[in-house]
């Protein structure tokens, strides 16, 4: 137990909780699944509170929902253009869930969500079918467009093409990759300084001094995580933006 406790991967490990199966499928409660519905209840409970008790003068919990909420919809207008707006409510929902998850990550024994690459690919992989959905629905054949930039000559195509569809197919490992890989490495990192710091403290007497470095290179991760997990949420609701503006103007 004592060696899986400092084991830096050992956090990452997935624990069932409440073994359900239908079928042969696994569809087993696990500390994943429950840290998933504490951060959609999170999310949740806090702007039912913040705007439960709407004023003029706002309190400082409403003042962060309208901030939060202002954030969004600019991030949306800017990338998307006004008929982006439509889209506003999922993009809302996806920077929420992946900073609370983030966020929630950083408790002291909890469960960091996104640090598991399937996680973070269904996440991509439905923006990318709603894009593919919704591009083929609003602009029927003209979407394949975005395949071969305007300007570009036409005896550049056989070359633009399958670059661009690759590059198009590419854009959900890419986006859940990047989430997935900032937020493993640097929980991974934190842990083994933390261990650095309980290790060397065990030994005792002058020896505790030595301990001092660990933990404050300990100290400065956390720092630095708390904002990697807000930019890594930030990074993956604007690229979701920027792929439904492909889909919303598939020739620009």
């Amino acid at each position: 137990m004592a060696e899986n406790a400092n084991d830096p991967m050992h956090q990452f490990v997935i624990n069932k909780i409440a073994d359900f199966q239908i079928g042969g499928l696994d569809l087993s409660f696990t500390n994943s699944s429950l840290w998933m519905v504490a951060a959609v209840a999170t999310v949740s409970l806090f702007m039912m509170s913040a705007m439960s008790g709407r004023a003029l003068i706002p309190g400082r919990m409403q003042s962060v929902a309208e901030l939060c909420y202002e954030f969004i919809s600019n991030m949306v207008r800017d990338n998307a253009g006004t008929e982006g707006m439509k889209f506003f409510p999922f993009v809302f929902t996806v920077f929420t869930f992946v900073l609370s998850c983030n966020m929630l990550g950083m408790i002291p024994y909890s469960f960091t969500v996104t640090s598991h690459i399937i996680v973070t690919f269904a996440l991509a992989a439905v923006i990318i079918t709603i894009v593919l959905v919704y591009g083929l629905l609003r602009n029927g054949f003209k979407f394949f467009g975005l395949f071969l930039p305007s300007g570009v000559p036409w005896w550049m195509a056989p070359i633009m093409v399958p670059i661009e569809v690759i590059s198009f197919l590419s854009r959900p490992i890419s986006l859940s990759v990047r989430l997935f890989a900032n937020m493993l490495a640097g929980h991974t990192v934190l842990k083994v300084f933390a261990g650095f710091v309980v290790s060397i403290g065990s030994v005792g007497g002058l020896a505790m001094l030595g301990a001092i470095v660990p933990l404050a290179m300990a100290t400065a991760l956390i720092g630095l995580e708390f904002l990697v997990a807000f930019l890594q949420a930030f990074i993956f609701s604007i690229l979701t933006c920027i792929y439904l503006n492909d889909a919303i103007h598939p020739s620009h």
